[in-house]
């Protein structure tokens, strides 16, 4: 009784707050980063404003760093929640949004800040080396639910692709193509696994439902990688662009699926696939100068612009009625 009093204090709801901030909460930098890097491409491929591309770069800087403080202020002040997290069968796969974020950031501030694109890379790329290893090792001893499996089990596994389009100049050929191969072979194997617990198992629960949306990104992150590493569109990176379109399509078939979603943090989830197929799209229309690619890349990058602006708008409207960062 009394603990559900002192629980009633405001200071103290501000302490559990920030004891149930979630390590999803770095879906949000993937998010916005993913994008910001779609408007850097969309500057080069098809002529947009620097500008905007510029203030969304610091942005996503300053997100990660917010972000990045709260959850070590967590650690510090309640490292056994952090621990809960570390060893939950579901969250365990979040972690790995911390590397990938780094990943990504290290991609953005390529031009404009070169020392921290190497810092921001190497750290990347080192923390998912690590995260690899060890959420694979996790998978392996201990036995896992047909039901703790969805989408976001490609993060942590098929994100290696996601190492090589930021590592060119860094590390050795022979190093990039070992993420890259990870990536790809998993991604493969992991696509079979949750297609089986999709089909043939209860359906996700609904605040995992936007993470449907990460179907599209192993395919458009790989042609992405692929082009990187090879400077090439051959048939194998057409097959890998192909497929992304397919699981885009797919997803936006599903539409009615997604509407009406009650507000989860994994809303998130939508935007870095989307910027991921934009990206891809850019690519292809410049290289093969493809009709298709061409108008499908400004489809994307719209689509992908008003999800952005309608998952923060529903983030920052869910923070203020304190309906974030509470005890599932």
């Amino acid at each position: 009784m009394s603990e559900n009093i002192e629980n009633s204090k405001p200071h103290a709801v501000d302490a559990s707050r920030l004891k149930f901030f979630p390590i999803m909460m770095y879906a949000i930098v993937m998010g916005i980063s993913g994008l910001t890097i779609a408007y850097q491409k969309a500057v080069e491929f098809l002529g947009f404003s620097e500008n905007l591309a510029n203030v969304m770069m610091y942005v996503s800087l300053g997100l990660f760093s917010l972000i990045t403080l709260i959850y070590l202020t967590k650690l510090i002040t309640y490292p056994k929640a952090v621990a809960n997290e570390w060893n939950h069968p579901v969250r365990i796969n979040f972690f790995s949004a911390v590397s990938i974020s780094m990943l990504m950031l290290a991609i953005i501030t390529t031009k404009a800040f070169p020392t921290l694109h190497t810092i921001f890379w190497y750290t990347g790329a080192g923390m998912h080396f690590f995260m690899t290893l060890y959420t694979l090792s996790f998978w392996i001893n201990h036995n896992q639910e047909i039901g703790h499996s969805n989408p976001a089990w490609f993060i942590p596994i098929v994100g290696n692709v996601l190492v090589p389009v930021g590592g060119i100049g860094l590390a050795s050929h022979t190093v990039l193509m070992y993420f890259f191969s990870i990536g790809l072979f998993f991604w493969i194997i992991l696509t079979a696994v949750l297609l089986n617990r999709i089909i043939f198992h209860k359906q996700l629960a609904q605040k995992f439902m936007p993470t449907l949306f990460i179907f599209i990104a192993p395919p458009a992150v790989a042609f992405i990688a692929y082009f990187k590493l090879t400077h090439q569109i051959d048939m194998f990176a057409q097959i890998l662009y192909s497929l992304a379109v397919f699981f885009t399509f797919l997803i936006f078939f599903m539409i009615k699926k997604f509407v009406g979603l009650k507000y989860f943090i994994s809303w998130w989830a939508f935007i870095f696939p989307l910027a991921a197929m934009s990206i891809a799209s850019m690519i292809v229309s410049h290289k093969l100068h493809d009709t298709f690619s061409y108008y499908f890349s400004y489809f994307m990058m719209g689509v992908s612009t008003l999800m952005t602006l309608l998952v923060i708008y529903q983030t920052i409207r869910h923070m203020f009625k304190k309906e974030i960062c509470i005890q599932e």
